[in-house]
C-alpha cells in the first residue's frame, strides 16, 4: 500500500472515530475525497484493520463509526500539527485574547502529556527547528479586549439556553440594564455578543433581530434562571456572512470589476464567503456577493486605490463618495 494510500485511510479512521454519529458513505467519500466506489473499499479495509468498527442503520442509509477512539498509536501528533497549535496560541495572544490562548496551550500541554516519551524525543528537534523558523506577523488593528469571566458566563448561558442580564455601554439606550437571549459570539476585530432582547414577560422568546453587543461595553453580566433560545433557524454563521464585516443592514447585491493590472490580486482574494468571480476579456475581473455593512466595505475598497470600481449598488458609491469628501474637508487645506 502506497504512503498516501495510508495516510487517507488513517485520516478517515479518525474522522470515523471522532463522529459521535458515525459518517455515511457519501460522507466518508467527501472528507477522503474520493468517489462511492472508492470510499466502499476504504470502508471495508478500515474494517479488517478496527473490527470494532460499527454499522447503524439510519434509513434510507448507513452510518459507519469506531467506537472508544484509536489506539494512541494511531493519534501521535506531528511536528507541524504541535507547532500550527503553538502559533495559534501565540496569535491569540498576541491578538488580545488572553483567555483563548491559555485554553490553547492547556490542551497542547495534554496532547503531550499523553504522548510516549520517546515519540516526544523523536519530535522535540523538528519542533524547535519550525518553531524558530516561523513567526506570526502582528498587523496594525485594535486589539479587542477579551474579558474571560463575560465570555465564560456567555458560553455557559449558550450551553444552558438560559437569558443574560447585563449594563450596556453602548447603543441609544447607554447604560442600561438588558435581558438578553444570547446567540453566540462573533470574534473579530472588535468581538461582539449576538443576541436580541428579551421583554418583561415570562417565555422564552426573543423579540425583534438579533443585534450585536460590543463585549468590552458589557458590565456586570449574569446568567438568569429564564430559559432563552435563539430560534430554530437561526444560524450564526449565515448571519456573519450577511455582512462584510460586523454592522448589519440591508443586504445588497455588491458588483465590483477589478482592473487587469490588479487581476490576479483579485483572484487570489476572498472579499465575501458568497462571492462569484469572472475574468472579463479586457483582463479585468468582476466580483460579486451579497452582504450588508457599506461603510465597512468601503473602507476596505479604499485599500485598493483606482484599481476597483464599484459597479452597484449606488448607494456603495455614495458611501465611498461622503467619506472622500469628509476626508477632504479635514485635510484639504493647506493650514492642515
Amino acid at each position: 500500500m502506497r504512503h498516501e494510500k495510508a495516510g487517507g485511510l488513517l485520516e478517515l479512521a479518525r474522522s470515523l472515530a471522532a463522529s459521535a454519529e458515525g459518517l455515511t458513505l457519501e460522507e466518508m467519500a467527501r472528507e477522503a475525497g474520493v468517489g462511492r466506489r472508492t470510499a466502499e473499499r476504504m470502508r471495508d479495509a478500515l474494517w479488517t484493520l478496527f473490527p470494532q468498527m460499527e454499522e447503524a442503520a439510519d434509513p434510507p442509509t448507513k452510518r459507519f463509526r469506531i467506537p472508544h477512539g484509536l489506539d494512541g498509536l494511531f493519534q501521535s501528533p506531528n511536528a507541524e500539527e504541535l507547532v500550527e497549535l503553538s502559533k495559534a496560541a501565540d496569535q491569540l495572544s498576541a491578538s488580545g485574547a488572553p483567555a483563548r490562548a491559555q485554553a490553547l496551550r492547556a490542551l497542547e500541554k495534554k496532547i503531550r502529556s499523553a504522548m510516549r516519551s520517546g515519540a516526544l524525543r523523536r519530535l522535540g528537534p523538528d519542533v524547535e527547528a519550525l518553531a524558530r523558523a516561523e513567526t506570526i506577523a502582528v498587523q496594525a488593528g485594535p486589539r479587542p479586549a477579551e474579558d474571560p469571566q463575560i465570555i465564560g458566563a456567555i458560553r455557559q448561558a449558550v450551553m444552558a439556553m438560559r437569558a443574560i442580564r447585563f449594563r450596556y455601554r453602548g447603543g441609544s439606550r447607554q447604560g442600561e440594564t438588558r435581558d438578553v437571549a444570547p446567540y453566540g459570539i462573533m470574534f473579530g476585530r472588535a468581538n461582539y455578543l449576538v443576541g436580541a432582547e428579551l421583554t418583561s414577560a415570562p417565555g422564552p422568546g426573543p423579540t425583534g433581530e438579533p443585534r450585536n453587543y460590543r463585549l468590552d461595553r458589557i458590565e456586570g453580566l449574569e446568567v438568569l434562571e429564564r430559559t432563552a433560545s435563539p430560534p430554530a433557524a437561526f444560524n450564526l454563521q449565515d448571519y456573519a456572512n450577511r455582512s462584510f464585516g460586523i454592522y448589519q443592514g440591508e443586504v445588497q447585491e455588491i458588483v465590483l470589476r477589478v482592473a487587469p493590472e490588479a487581476a490576479e490580486d483579485a483572484l487570489g482574494w476572498r472579499f465575501h464567503p458568497s462571492q462569484a468571480v469572472e475574468q472579463e476579456a479586457d483582463g479585468s475581473v468582476v466580483v460579486r456577493f451579497w452582504a450588508t455593512g457599506l461603510l465597512e466595505l468601503a473602507w476596505h475598497l479604499f485599500t485598493w486605490g483606482d484599481r476597483v470600481q464599484v459597479v452597484r449598488p449606488q448607494a456603495l458609491r455614495r458611501v465611498m463618495v461622503e467619506e472622500l469628501e469628509r476626508a477632504l474637508a479635514r485635510h484639504g487645506g493647506e493650514g492642515g
